[in-house]
């Protein structure tokens, strides 16, 4: 019942914008199950990239869908809403058909889909700002780092789980490939650096020793971190502006604290996007705060019983200029 709450208060937000999120048209009770009746969609992202071999999505279907799940993501955000259950297999194409495509160096066939439209699905976790938040959220692979710590958590670990999912989208395989937490840290410390001291001290998980990740990288397990996870810039396929502008905007996603995260509201302005076609542009108008009924108008945060975490509401971090971006990147790689 809690899903066809969130879909309902979704739907009566919807009057006046596209907000990209799966729209409930009816449900049932049939002995016992509850069913929901929704649009017929295409496949998930993740089927589609499943059935193609893995192959990663081309740059402007990258672009596209990111776009798109930004602003999913940032309409629930304001709704005072929080997924925490963002994947691949969350997101589904409009319609799924697609061309093939020989690719001439792989010399083998491809597949691309014609119209890359989303929708978001499954919001049977999502929570609202003022209820109870548990502690544990997201699919491992797609989950912030300051949930693994326990460190509380609110509407930015979304932002973590989309630069997982765009880094997935262009590469075709997951970041984090990992059941275990101290090796999903591990990983995390390959790709992205360490961890802030700030939020190793604050954390009563035991993964650390005198603020750093108790992690040997040269036993058997530290050897298979170390031989399949790289610095996040050495996943570049090319030094293109394109993916140069992608890797930014992951990066500024992938920012362990979450008060340091990009804000989806500055995401969507990031140079990224500024390529996208004018018809696959959205405009985004906010719902008025004054007709959200006073009940559920709370400040946004976590309630895990452990350390807030407040979402980031500045914009700074998306305001670097493509060319500092582009010899940043070439110098660190």
């Amino acid at each position: 019942m809690l899903e066809i709450n969130v879909l309902n208060f979704l739907n009566e937000r919807s009057a006046n914008v596209e907000h990209l999120c799966v729209t409930l048209l009816d449900w049932f009770d049939y002995h016992g199950h509850i069913c929901l009746a929704f649009d017929i969609l295409g496949l998930s992202v993740f089927d589609f990239l499943k059935e193609n071999n893995y192959v990663g999505y081309p740059m402007e279907h990258v672009r596209h869908i990111s776009y798109q799940l930004c602003y999913a993501v940032r309409f629930l955000h304001d709704n005072q809403l929080t997924h925490t259950d963002l994947k691949p297999e969350n997101i589904l194409f409009v319609d799924s058909d697609y061309i093939s495509v020989h690719n001439r160096k792989k010399r083998r066939h491809e597949r691309m889909v014609k119209c890359s439209d989303i929708r978001l699905i499954d919001f049977g976790s999502a929570t609202f700002d003022y209820d109870h938040h548990s502690t544990i959220v997201s699919t491992r692979h797609y989950r912030a780092p300051e949930v693994i710590l326990e460190l509380g958590w609110s509407q930015p670990c979304d932002v973590w789980s989309i630069g997982c999912i765009m880094f997935e989208l262009y590469t075709g395989y997951t970041l984090f490939q990992t059941h275990d937490n101290r090796e999903h840290l591990a990983m995390m410390e390959r790709t992205l650096g360490h961890i802030p001291y700030r939020m190793t001290r604050k954390s009563r998980t035991g993964f650390f020793y005198h603020g750093r990740l108790d992690w040997d990288f040269y036993n058997q397990e530290g050897r298979y971190v170390r031989e399949n996870c790289r610095p996040l810039l050495r996943y570049c396929k090319d030094e293109s502006q394109d993916t140069l502008d992608l890797f930014d905007l992951m990066s500024k996603m992938l920012e362990y604290d979450p008060a340091d995260r990009i804000p989806l509201s500055a995401a969507l302005t990031h140079p990224f996007f500024l390529h996208l076609p004018s018809h696959q542009r959205l405009t985004y108008t906010p719902y008025p705060l004054d007709t959200i009924p006073p009940n559920e108008r709370r400040t946004s945060g976590s309630r895990s019983g452990t350390t807030n975490q407040q979402p980031s509401t500045t914009a700074n971090n998306g305001s670097s200029s493509s060319s500092s971006v582009s010899s940043d990147f070439k110098r660190n790689r």
